[in-house]
């Protein structure tokens, strides 16, 4: 059987995520508490209490993502062994599947996406860049879409995450993504809204925060990768330092490509993805990419138990 790892981004946050875990297993528990020890604060406290509106700022909610799937992969690595084929993320998940690919100390990976969130959060000012998301749209007339509009109005709108069929996320200049929201309606997009979140992510208007972000990833200490990262930017399998910090660099101001990413796993031989850390998200959008595909999780003690009998081949597929 050929599995992937794959890891969540941001969004998939919620207060109390990864608790039932930490009270479970003692490695998931001194996974958060060396989050804290290593950012300078308590982050597992916002995990475990929130607000809510505090979880949710980018240079909190990327570490605190990365604490709790790590914590859930590292449990898993306890109870069972299974080396997958690949690891994937999607943006901030990627440096949590490099953490998981043995690249970089989770503690390293930490510090890095915390800085990452300030510099995304740092970048635009705020009110001045947005994302919306486009369901039931065609991927070949939105990126014209965006160009059109931004020629038009003089400031960018681009495609940022093409996440599987039928639905996209744009990124750029408020005012051209308020058009492009009203362009992709006249167009019979299914729908066309404006996202909850605090910058044009993955968008050109973040190429300042990445300059800053390279020299960040250039001061981390990274190690070979035990196995390839499917990155961002490419979707295609990388395998050296050198490819993944300059991938890592491109990603912050480029698409993330995650149905091609998904369709070069399929492509390789991946039957079953298994997601960790807070969420479905990324096993659905998976599902919808490659309808063949297993998808599993671990979030929790329950969905460890099923994942884990369903790789030991004690469960039928399903």
């Amino acid at each position: 059987m050929s599995v992937a790892f794959v890891f969540p981004g941001q969004g998939a946050q919620y207060v109390g995520m990864g608790q039932t875990l930490a009270k479970a297993y003692p490695i998931a528990a001194k996974t958060l508490a060396e989050a804290d020890v290593a950012l300078g604060f308590s982050l597992s406290q916002i995990i475990a209490e929130g607000p809510e509106e505090k979880l949710r700022l980018t240079y909190y909610t990327q570490p605190a993502i990365m604490a709790v799937s790590i914590a859930a992969w590292r449990v898993f690595e306890e109870a069972i062994e299974i080396i997958p084929s690949f690891v994937a993320g999607h943006s901030l998940g990627e440096y949590t599947a490099l953490v998981a690919s043995g690249a970089i100390a989770y503690e390293d990976a930490l510090r890095l996406v915390y800085k990452r969130g300030q510099l995304m959060d740092e970048a635009v000012p705020a009110g001045e860049g947005a994302m919306a998301a486009v369901l039931g749209a065609d991927v070949e007339l939105l990126t014209a879409l965006c160009k059109t509009v931004s020629e038009e109005t003089g400031v960018p709108v681009e495609m940022a995450n093409i996440n599987c069929p039928g639905q996209v996320t744009v990124s750029g200049a408020a005012k051209a993504v308020d058009e492009l929201i009203k362009r992709a309606q006249e167009a019979k997009a299914r729908r066309a809204v404006r996202l909850d979140v605090s910058g044009p992510f993955h968008s050109s208007l973040m190429a300042p925060a990445a300059d800053y972000l390279a020299k960040a990833l250039h001061d981390t200490t990274w190690k070979p990768l035990h196995m390839p990262l499917v990155a961002n930017v490419s979707a295609q399998p990388l395998t050296t330092v050198n490819e993944v910090t300059a991938a890592l660099k491109a990603q912050l101001a480029a698409p993330v490509r995650w149905e091609d990413s998904v369709r070069t796993m399929v492509s390789e031989g991946v039957h079953t993805f298994v997601e960790f850390g807070p969420g479905t998200v990324l096993s659905g959008l998976v599902r919808k990419t490659e309808k063949s595909a297993k998808t599993l999780h671990v979030e929790d003690p329950e969905t460890l138990l099923e994942t884990m009998k369903f790789l030991s081949g004690e469960v039928n597929p399903s």
